[in-house]
């Protein structure tokens, strides 16, 4: 029997994570991760790896939480991982007046609340040079009904922070269905 999900979520020891990049210490890099029970992190506290208070071991904050997939039944536990490395990604599905799009790696504050969609219009039948709203369709897959086919993609990525990025011409005009293009990060 599973135990509930937040003893499911591995404790991420991310004091290692400088040493593991090969950075030198106390060379940290910007990120954002997940933790619960508020600021002070006390909801994470135990967890899945048997590390206990992790205040008194000296790593205070400086832990994450991981999903099922990475925690891999404990043998993640105390293991370093890079996050976020990369642009943001936009896999383009669906059909000529169906567009799903799915945006994954997302940095800054990691969520997406809105997404909007700009084509070159080089086939005129498109609503090229607007930008167009998308609507979520379910999880981070994004749903537009005009037709793109045959112009070039930008797309502009609001997060829960309400903060923006425009990642502009990242799908080429010769783009179909199934590709993953890569945009600039937060």
């Amino acid at each position: 029997m599973a135990p509930p999900l937040l003893l499911l979520l591995a404790s991420l020891l991310v004091v290692a994570a400088p040493r593991a990049l090969g950075l030198g210490l106390g060379q940290w890099q910007p990120g954002h991760a997940t933790f619960y029970g508020g600021d002070d992190a006390s909801g994470t506290m135990g967890g899945a790896c048997g590390y206990g208070n992790l205040y008194s071991q000296g790593y205070g904050v400086n832990n994450a939480a991981l999903s099922t997939a990475l925690f891999n039944e404990g043998q993640s536990c105390g293991a370093c991982f890079e996050i976020k490395k990369g642009g943001v990604r936009f896999t383009v599905n669906g059909h000529a007046y169906f567009n799903l799009v799915l945006v994954t790696n997302v940095g800054g504050a990691g969520d997406v609340r809105s997404l909007a969609v700009k084509a070159s219009g080089s086939r005129g039948r498109g609503r090229g040079g607007r930008w167009q709203p998308m609507s979520r369709n379910w999880g981070q897959n994004w749903q537009s009904n005009g037709y793109l086919n045959g112009q070039a993609l930008s797309f502009r990525v609001t997060s829960g922070d309400g903060r923006s990025l425009t990642c502009a011409d990242v799908a080429p005009a010769g783009w179909r269905f199934g590709q993953t293009f890569e945009g600039r990060q937060f």
